[in-house]
């Protein structure tokens, strides 16, 4: 059986020998033009002229095109209509593109470029999510708010207040495959676009849209991509639609790939927010009331903010048990690029608050954190666990009347699968938690410079997309008649083992090894309407809309076989690259071959959407994911307080992945999400100047966490038990939920620097936790500053 194995990456062998062949790798043909875009040097204002006259007279230079070209700017965003190919008039932000050229080389066309006399009248710029709000400026007519029971009447009964407000810097992806197209013109005008997407029906959209062609005259195909985090399910629509204008404008091939600075300056980021809290509790620290205000930075395009901040609200709980909530959210419009999909969705954003607020309540109540986070957990009751695991229940006592009814989130979708108990008690048990803990108070007493911290979280992450016609899959099957299959699906491949773990979805359906399944590129013209790779649901969903296609072909094999020897067709057999049947037995490629020459179909499509999706955005209420994915994390850190230099010393994590479909590629997602969650709220600091201008444009400026940053011991366990709901082998998702673990080393360091006082003062760290900012929370703790 494949399914379940810990098999390397496909790409693995192709990606240390440099045969991996991404779209810059492509070989062009004769004559490709190489496309480059001129960019706004100013935050907002008014175009009042453009003179690109020594741009088109720049050696190479082939063809140049402004708003003035098109009686129709092609538009490039995923939701509202508002990002323009090209600035129409006015520019909103520091790196919009303002107009394309085409030339005869890559260099050619980066340095014509600058060659271009912008005039324009600047206007005011709004750059923060204070500016925005005193402006009233949003994306829509007012903030979203989510209630449940009475909020503002239980904080003034609670005995005991928290409140504070937490900045949330953003995250650029930072993908080593930068943005990219290649466009190539076809007969009768259709076009074939080779794209970094993890959207290419998107791209088919948006291309056939600009150039006025049906959708089934564009093409997109995907092989892989060198790393999306998000950042390529709709940053890559204007370079695909610029390069397929420019195609049929020359009737050549066209190239446009982003340079990294240019890439870091144009495209999105994870939204960055403010965080205000208000949470009232009794003695033992268990919420009595809570009120949350999300201030989103979302720039200057809707692009996927309403969702992003939807999700957001969605993890406004995490794992903890709400009962009187208020969550207001304010979705601002900014001059600053369009932030955009990262990897959580929102979801980080959402649970950072919480978990701030635990946090904060345990300091009040000189309380250890993990304390009061099981004191506010939903309970556990009726999850099933598989054999050996009954029923469980958040404690020793025979469960009341009131104890078997599932608690509900915020949005009232009951939790029938809260396993955090169980997880915490083991993490707890296998880090040492408790005596490590103790350890390091007793060892920051004598410790007078260096001073070490440490902090558990949990995490609950919803599985599926919030928009519900966007919850479905297609696939596509071939079995040759000398047994070997190849498959296609519509989800992509950006080094995260997507295809892998469907080959082998699609290998222990027919009972063969995984190398018996050929991997192909994922292409509209094979499996249209496909939804992003994002919302961590490639393998639940493409996994099994390929079951039920290689299902389709193993029910016809085996109603052959039976037919041939008489006997039932849920007798035959696939296992071990074999097919049994009575007393016979055949090779998998034996059969193949006889019901090709029995002219048996050995293709099929496959279909799936996620079952029991009912969401109101409006309200806030219904049951927007088909379950949770759980984990648990806890670091351990150091910090300098004469300089505010950290590191992490060891992180102990157990994830829950149900039945992993691959152990070994599940368990490097848990590590690389930790590490990137890490890096977000501590190193990958986004800072723009007064006049909008982005300053950590480049690797020189911006730190992604490095090799030498990861945790010194790094222990990561699968918590391997089935999903109660059906999918794909009862597996869970595992791309975004580990993504949150890495908070647990920015509390970590909340809980270092708190050493440095009398507990009297709460750090009240903002992120990310750059040395400065550490630095200076040692300083308020001393009463320094």
């Amino acid at each position: 059986m494949s399914m379940g194995k810990p098999l390397p990456h496909d790409s693995g062998p192709l990606h240390v020998t440099g045969v991996a062949r991404y779209v810059d790798d492509i070989p062009t043909p004769a004559g490709t033009l190489h496309l480059a875009f001129g960019l706004s040097p100013v935050a907002h204002g008014r175009i009042r002229s453009l003179d690109l006259s020594a741009v088109r007279n720049s050696p190479g230079v082939v063809g140049v095109w402004s708003a003035e070209d098109f009686d129709h700017m092609p538009d490039c965003s995923p939701s509202a209509e508002d990002e323009p190919l090209l600035a129409t008039g006015t520019v909103h932000y520091v790196g919009q593109q303002v107009f394309l050229l085409a030339a005869e080389s890559h260099l050619a066309a980066r340095k014509a470029v600058k060659k271009a006399k912008f005039d324009i009248e600047e206007l005011p710029a709004l750059l923060t999510v204070d500016q925005a709000l005193a402006a009233n400026s949003r994306f829509e007519s007012g903030p979203s708010i989510w209630t449940r029971g009475d909020a503002a009447g239980a904080l003034a009964k609670s005995p005991h207040i928290v409140e504070g407000r937490m900045e949330v810097g953003g995250q650029e992806h930072f993908y080593l495959e930068g943005q990219v197209a290649l466009a190539l013109p076809l007969e009768n005008g259709d076009m074939l676009v080779h794209a970094s997407s993890q959207h290419p029906t998107e791209i088919q959209h948006k291309v056939a849209h600009a150039l006025h062609l049906s959708m089934s005259a564009v093409r997109v195909e995907v092989r892989r991509m060198g790393g999306g985090f998000g950042g390529k399910e709709s940053q890559g629509n204007a370079l695909a639609v610029a390069c397929a204008i420019a195609a049929a404008r020359t009737g050549r091939p066209c190239k446009l790939r982003y340079d990294r600075d240019d890439d870091m300056v144009i495209t999105g980021k994870r939204h960055d927010l403010a965080i205000g809290y208000k949470a009232g509790f009794d003695d033992a620290g268990k919420l009595t009331g809570i009120e949350f205000l999300h201030l989103f930075r979302c720039g200057w395009s809707q692009d996927l903010s309403l969702p992003v901040a939807d999700r957001a609200m969605l993890h406004a709980d995490n794992a903890y048990w709400l009962p009187h909530v208020r969550i207001e959210s304010h979705r601002l419009k900014t001059n600053t690029q369009s932030a955009t999909a990262y990897r959580g969705f929102g979801g980080p954003q959402g649970i950072i608050g919480i978990e701030r607020v635990m946090d904060h309540i345990a300091h009040a109540l000189k309380k250890d954190p993990l304390e009061v986070r099981r004191v506010n957990y939903y309970r556990e009751c009726d999850v099933d666990q598989g054999p050996g695991h009954g029923h469980r229940y958040g404690g020793p006592h025979s469960p009341k009347a009131e104890e078997l009814q599932p608690q509900t989130t915020p949005y009232l979708m009951p939790i029938e699968d809260f396993i955090g108990h169980a997880m915490t008690a083991k993490l707890s048990e296998t880090s040492d938690y408790v005596a490590r803990r103790e350890a390091i108070r007793e060892w920051n007493k004598t410790s007078p410079v260096l001073k070490r911290g440490i902090a558990m979280v949990p995490v609950k992450f919803g599985i599926s997309f919030t928009l519900t016609w966007l919850n479905q899959a297609g696939a596509l099957v071939h079995v040759y008649q000398d047994g070997s299959i190849r498959m296609n699906h519509g989800g992509t491949e950006m080094g995260q083992g997507l295809f892998q773990k469907i080959a082998q979805v699609a290998a222990g359906v027919f009972g063969v090894d995984a190398e018996m399944v050929k991997i192909t590129a994922t292409d509209t013209a094979l499996v249209p309407n496909t939804s992003a790779t994002a919302a961590s649901s490639g393998a639940d969903m493409n996994g099994m809309a390929v079951k039920i296609a290689c299902e389709a072909i193993r029910e016809r094999m085996a109603a052959h076989l039976a037919e041939k020897h008489q006997a039932d067709p849920a007798q035959v057999r696939f296992a071990d690259g074999r097919v049994q049947v009575g007393g016979a037995d055949y090779s998998f490629a034996e059969v193949a071959a006889m019901a090709y020459q029995s002219r048996v179909s050995l293709s099929s499509t496959g279909f799936y959407k996620t079952p029991k999706i009912t969401w109101d955005r409006v309200k806030g209420q219904g049951r927007p994911f088909l379950y949770f994915a759980y984990g648990a994390a806890v670091t351990e850190v150091v910090i300098d307080t004469l300089t505010g230099e950290n590191r992490i010393l060891r992180a102990d994590i157990l994830h829950d992945t149900g039945n992993s479909l691959n152990p070994a590629i599940d368990i490097g997602q848990v590590e690389g999400a930790y590490v990137q969650g890490a890096g977000w709220l501590t190193t990958e600091e986004l800072v723009w100047n007064d006049k909008g201008r982005l300053t950590t444009h480049a690797p020189s400026t911006y730190k992604i966490p490095a090799c030498s940053d990861r945790p010194r011991v790094f222990n990561v366990a699968l918590w391997d038990r089935p999903n109660r709901e059906d999918t794909v082998g009862r597996s869970k998702a595992v791309g975004e939920p580990p993504f949150n673990l890495g908070i647990s080393a920015f509390l970590a360091l909340s809980d270092a620097v708190a050493a440095c006082g009398d507990g009297s003062v709460y750090p009240h760290l903002d992120a990310p936790a750059t040395a400065e900012r550490i630095l200076m929370a040692v300083k308020r703790q001393r009463g320094d500053v």
